[in-house]
Order: C-alpha cells, then sequence, then structure tokens
C-alpha cells in the first residue's frame, strides 16, 4: 500500500484535504465516497515524516505493551484520539512517541488507525496492520489490538529464549578464541630464539614448527587477515540478504543435521500461528496466506504456501498443496485435514503452534547441551596443542642432557 493525499468536499460544501494509505487511487475515491465526500483530487503523497531506514528503534516488548495499553483504554471508553493522546505523554521511547503523535494526528485527519500505521511499515509489519484492519472493519478493535500484542510478546519471548540458550555456548567460542590467540601470537615468540636453535639441529617436534609458523603467520599478517575475514563476513551477509543467496540457505539449513529439524519446525510454528491469528481476527485467507508466506521466516517454505494459495482460489483444500512441498511433518499435515474438514482450522493451528513451539524449546536445551561440552573440547584441544607444543623441545632437551 502506499499514502495518497486528497482533496473532496462535504455535503455542506465545504473543501476538505488529507491522507488515505490505500492501494491505489480508486481505492482512495471508493473510500471518500463511503465517508460521503466527493472527490476532487487525488494524487500519490509525497514521502514525509521519520525514516527508519537504519533500525526501528523501537523493540517489540514496547510495541506489545504499547498496543496492549491502547487496548485497555478502548476497553474502558476512552475514544481512540484520546488514547493516543495518552500513550504519547507516558512512551518513553521517543521515536515510539513521535510515531504515536503522527497516528494521531493522521487519524484526526480522517485516516482509520491501520492506515495510519501503514506509513510506518518499520514499527507495524503487515501482520499488525492486517490483524488492526480485520478488527476495524469487524468492529472489535480492542481485541484485535489484544492479540496483536499478545503475537507479539510470544515471538519476543520464543527469541528471548533461543538467544538465551546460544549465550553459554557463543561466550565460550569466544573466550576460547581469544585464549588461543593471545598463547600463539603473544607468548610463543618468546621461545623463538630457543626453538631456533633446536631447529638448526634437526631436534624439533613437527607440532612445534607448526605452532611457531603459525605464530609468525598471524604476527605479521594478523590484522589483514582479520581485515579479509570480517570482508568475508560482510559478504556473506550480502549474499544471504539477496533473494538467491537466502533461498539457497533456506533450502538447505533445514536438511542439517541436528539444527535442520529446529530451523524447520520453527518456521513451520511460525507459519501456523500467523495464519491461525489473522484467520481468527476476520482476514481472508487468501490475504492470510500471502501474509502467512512472507512472515515464516523461510522462503522455500513461503514459495510452497503461496502455491497452495493459488491452488485454493482454484478450488483445492489448504492441506492438499501443502503436503506435496515435503516440509510441513506429516503429523501436522494430518491435524490441517482434519481441521479443514471440522471447520476449525484457525483454533487447530494455534493449538499445532503451541505443540510445536513446546518440541523447539526442547530440541534447543538438548542442543545446548551438546554443544557445550563440545566447545569445551574443541577450545581444551587447541590450548593442549599450544602447550604440548611448547613443551615438546623442553622434554627432548633434558632427555639429551641426561
Amino acid at each position: 500500500m502506499q499514502e495518497f493525499t486528497y482533496t473532496a468536499r462535504s455535503m455542506t460544501g465545504q473543501d476538505v484535504t488529507g491522507r488515505i494509505t490505500a492501494d491505489t487511487s480508486d481505492d482512495v475515491m471508493a473510500i471518500l465516497i463511503e465517508r460521503s465526500l466527493s472527490p476532487l483530487a487525488v494524487k500519490p503523497a509525497k514521502k514525509k515524516g521519520i525514516s527508519f531506514s537504519f533500525g526501528s528503534g523501537v523493540s517489540t516488548e514496547l510495541l506489545a505493551a504499547t498496543l496492549t495499553q491502547l487496548a485497555d483504554l478502548l476497553t474502558n471508553g476512552v475514544p481512540l484520539l484520546k488514547g493516543l493522546e495518552i500513550l504519547v505523554q507516558q512512551t518513553p521511547n521517543d521515536r515510539m512517541k513521535t510515531v504515536l503523535s503522527d497516528i494521531r494526528n493522521r487519524i484526526s485527519e480522517g485516516a482509520q488507525l491501520f492506515e495510519a500505521m501503514a506509513v510506518h511499515p518499520n514499527i507495524f509489519n503487515e501482520l499488525t496492520i492486517s490483524i488492526i484492519r480485520a478488527g476495524t472493519e469487524g468492529a472489535f478493535l480492542e481485541e484485535s489490538l489484544q492479540q496483536t500484542a499478545e503475537f507479539l510478546e510470544r515471538q519476543d519471548e520464543l527469541r528471548a529464549k533461543i538467544k538465551g540458550a546460544m549465550a553459554y555456548p557463543a561466550f565460550l567460542a569466544v573466550a576460547g578464541s581469544a585464549v588461543t590467540l593471545v598463547l600463539i601470537v603473544f607468548f610463543v615468540p618468546k621461545f623463538a630464539d630457543l626453538f631456533a636453535q633446536l631447529e638448526r639441529q634437526g631436534t624439533l617436534p613437527a607440532a612445534t614448527v607448526v605452532l611457531l609458523w603459525l605464530s609468525e603467520f598471524l604476527g605479521k599478517f594478523g590484522i589483514l587477515v582479520l581485515a579479509a575475514a570480517g570482508g568475508a563476513v560482510y559478504g556473506l551477509r550480502r549474499w544471504a540478504s539477496s533473494p538467491h543467496g537466502r533461498e539457497w540457505i533456506d533450502a538447505r539449513k533445514t536438511k542439517l543435521p541436528m539444527f535442520g529439524s529446529i530451523f524447520l519446525n520453527g518456521a513451520v510454528s511460525r507459519f501456523c500461528r500467523i495464519l491461525g491469528t489473522l484467520l481468527r481476527n476476520g482476514v481472508p485467507m487468501l490475504k492470510a496466506l500471502e501474509i502467512s508466506s512472507e512472515s515464516s521466516g523461510n522462503v522455500v517454505l513461503g514459495h510452497a504456501i503461496r502455491d497452495a494459495a493459488e491452488n485454493i482460489s482454484s478450488g483445492e483444500t489448504l492441506s492438499e498443496p501443502l503436503s506435496k512441498c515435503g516440509l510441513i511433518p506429516g503429523n501436522v499435515m494430518a491435524m490441517l485435514s482434519i481441521a479443514e474438514e471440522a471447520n476449525n482450522l484457525e483454533q487447530v493451528l494455534n493449538n499445532i503452534a503451541d505443540t510445536i513451539d513446546k518440541k523447539v524449546a526442547r530440541q534447543l536445551d538438548t542442543m545446548v547441551r551438546l554443544i557445550e561440552p563440545a566447545l569445551l573440547m574443541v577450545m581444551g584441544s587447541a590450548v593442549l596443542f599450544v602447550i604440548v607444543a611448547l613443551l615438546l623441545p623442553v622434554f627432548e632437551m633434558s632427555t639429551s642432557m641426561s
């Protein structure tokens, strides 16, 4: 959707101007006619307001809390404009305060809440806007705001759980690598003269030769190696964010040992929860599939969902085309098929997501328990190699002297 400015004439003969977010100018005219306004001019709006191209600066936790507070205010009879004004005064985040002020101004000019939110796509994603739009059109705005907040909180909780599970393994990897590099770059050169003498005598062990070469190489070219590694990481991230790179990665990461099932289950859970939430809030099936395909977090699964949407538009059920992609587990497909026949798909989808989330939590716990000792063994082996390579020449010298 894009934003349009309009000039229209009211039934009293007054000219009014404002902004509306819609797909086309024809949609804007239809909205104006519904509001008993006669369109005089409609044109795409010039971009204005805040740009969030470098990150929204608004956490999911803050966004969920804001939506919850707005739902509470509306439930207790506070008008929408007054509720937004209260939130502007209470919000501690400056960027969120500015966004809420802009939304309030747009609503006072005649825009709907979801239209005003759509102007800030980096704050309110399409999922949030679609649920709130359905709540606005279906006269259950308060409930849709609360459900959106609960969904965001659940997703944020899952992300926090994943980050928490990986924090200690990441610390082990960083700390172990740092200790090993310090030993190689700063400690090993102190023995260079002694090892050079042994090397001339031909009694230097192979492990020590390798260690000396690695120490010398890192001492001379360490900065270049670090710069090359940084450039490689940057290039890989750019490639991974491209359509081809992301599709290549998503197609293969679900097949990785141990990690693959976690990635796949996470994507399936996200798809089921988003689709179920949208359907429960009155979003049409095809639109809900379009949004959930983009929000699943996996490009390959997204393609399969869009193919399913095309088949549904031609009269097929949802479960039939999804089963052909081979990504969704058989037990999930069986539940989807039965739910379609029983006409309670939205409820079953959320139950499936809950079950998969519990399974992912167990898998993460098992994975972390395996990663921690594996990292300890790798880091310990690296440090042991350095120590052994340093001590072997000393042992050989003491043996020869005796």
